[in-house]
């Protein structure tokens, strides 16, 4: 059974935050086309840290399911890149 408040397929915010390298970026898109399709641009907002070390970025990619989303957060996070995901 399903316990989710979400209405599938839908328009979903990942929020994934990590160190600010050159690939972590490139990485975290790489992962989620594999599963979503491409990301495109007006679909990811990047906001760095106050110092510089770290970044945020918001994805929105289409959802078909709760386990479609675990799937993308269990990948996000098997990268080592990732130190969180909301």
């Amino acid at each position: 059974m399903e316990n989710s408040p979400l209405e599938f397929p839908c328009d979903y915010p990942l929020k994934v935050m990590g160190r600010h390298t050159p690939e972590f970026r490139d990485t975290v898109l790489a992962i989620l086309a594999e599963r979503t399709g491409p990301v495109l641009d007006d679909r990811v907002s990047e906001r760095p840290s106050r110092a510089g070390n770290y970044v945020a970025l918001t994805c929105t990619v289409r959802a078909e399911s709760r386990e479609h989303l675990d799937q993308m957060y269990r990948a996000l996070h098997a990268t080592g890149l990732v130190l969180y995901a909301l």
